[in-house]
This record gives structure tokens, sequence and C-alpha cells, in this order.
């Protein structure tokens, strides 16, 4: 185990499920707080208690919230009860960026069910604008501790066409640049940002892309290790970008597909 602070803090955006949980496992395993933001329905809510269980188990401090991370008005909200809930003196060292609420349709169809403006308005505001929003809420309040490091996933989608993926991809795209550039303009605030572009990994966000089962084959062949990738060796790497090691690692995108990229 790394030894942390004992005052520092991860908050997971988007932590109930997928990538945000794995990440939020992998960093209560290694003596962080952790706070998670979610949007669940009741029905889904004994399962995702659980793995909330398995964190507070690993002997940190946790507590979650069920809000809509996105909407101004929830995220002020949300910040007033961090503040509140964490002791005096204890800082938000890890915010990772796990949220996924996006539109998966073609551009065109036969029926009504084409990509909209909107649609694209919706996407890019919850999986790319969503993340610079907290940031500045987070910098305002005083929340990042004086050595911070931001991580947000994005996928090949940025730059490579996917059926039905326009409006995800182009907030992967978006995602990625606003990552950049909190990277060079928040530096001077001791402050790391990079993206992790995970291969394929079999997740409820997967599965909603049409045509998903052939993605998953597609990336077992690809793949040099002739499997996909899972939630937990992208929460390992969430993890190594959090050591003291890896501080001068800023602005960049980091592959964790096992080389799936490479065919």
């Amino acid at each position: 185990m790394d030894i942390v602070k004992a005052n520092n803090w991860a908050l997971v955006l988007g932590g109930s499920k997928g990538l945000g949980l794995a990440s939020a496992k992998k960093l209560a395993r290694n003596g962080y707080h952790i706070l998670v933001v979610h949007r669940d329905r009741s029905i889904d809510m004994q399962d995702i208690a659980n793995d909330f269980k398995e964190i507070s188990n690993a002997g940190v401090q946790f507590k979650s919230y069920n809000q809509d991370a996105i909407q101004k008005s929830n995220r002020d909200d949300l910040i007033q009860k961090i503040r509140d809930f964490i002791p005096d003196g204890h800082k938000i060292k890890v915010l990772v960026h796990s949220i996924a609420k996006g539109n998966l349709k073609p551009m065109y169809s036969s029926s009504d069910n084409e990509l909209s403006s909107q649609d694209f308005q919706i996407t890019i505001n919850a999986m790319a604008i969503s993340l610079y929003d907290w940031v500045q809420a987070l910098i305002k309040a005083t929340l990042f501790a004086e050595d911070s490091r931001i991580i947000a996933f994005t996928s090949e989608g940025s730059s490579k066409a996917i059926s039905n993926y326009g409006a995800v991809a182009a907030a992967k795209a978006a995602l990625e640049a606003i990552s950049r550039n909190m990277a060079m303009e928040f530096a001077k605030l001791g402050i790391k940002s990079n993206c992790i572009q995970a291969g394929v990994t079999d997740t409820e966000s997967l599965r909603r892309i049409p045509g998903s089962e052939s993605l998953i084959k597609q990336a077992k062949l690809k793949n040099p290790g002739a499997r996909l990738t899972t939630p937990e060796d992208v929460a390992d790497v969430v993890y190594l970008l959090c050591t003291e090691e890896a501080k001068w690692i800023n602005g960049t995108v980091i592959k964790v597909d096992g080389g799936e990229s490479l065919n």
C-alpha cells in the first residue's frame, strides 16, 4: 500500500459502476478517503450498497451522494455538503471524472431516431464540460490539495468513427481538449490533468452501444492479450497517476488497452 496522508480524499464523479467504481475501490485500498457522486435508481441501490460497503471496509472514510452531478444548482449543493463533511484541513487530492450520460443514436436513420443538436449538447455538457465546471467549483471552494490529480476517461472514439457514437465521440474529443488546457492553465495551482483511454471494457456503458457484441468480439481479436480491458486494469493506472512518482505526468492521454489500439 502506498503511504497516503490521512487527510487526502478522492472525489469520484460517476463512482457507482464501471471504471469509476473500480477506481474508488482501488484508491480506498491504498488509503484515500472516498467521496462518490452518482445518479442511480432505487431498484439498483442494493447492489451498489454492497460495492460501497467494500469501500468502507477498506478502513477509510466514505460518503456517497445520489444526486445529479451536472446541474449547477446540484453541484453547488454538493460542494457545500462536501465542505461540511470532510474535516478541517483535509483536501481533495484526486478528482476522477467517470460520468457516462450520452445519446447513442445514428446520424442518419429511416426513422425519426436520429442525433439532434440537443443530443450533442446534452452529451457534451455531461461528459466533457461538467469536468471543467467541477474543477472550477472545487478551486473556488479551496478544496484541492497543493498537489492534486484530475483524471478523466476518454476512448478511441475521440479520433475514430464508430457507428451510433457521434455525440459521445464529440464529447470525448472535447474532454481531451479541456483536460489539456486545464493541465496548462491550472499547473500553477499544483493541478495535474490527464485522460485515460481504456480499451474496450465490458461495462454497462458499453452494452448500451448498438452493436456492442461486435465491438467486444473485434477487440478480443485485435488485442495482443486476447482479452478485453477490465475496469480493474484501468483503476490500477488511475492509482499510478496519483502516486508521487507520477507528479510530472500532465496534459496527456494514456492508453490502457493492452496494445489493442496497435492493430
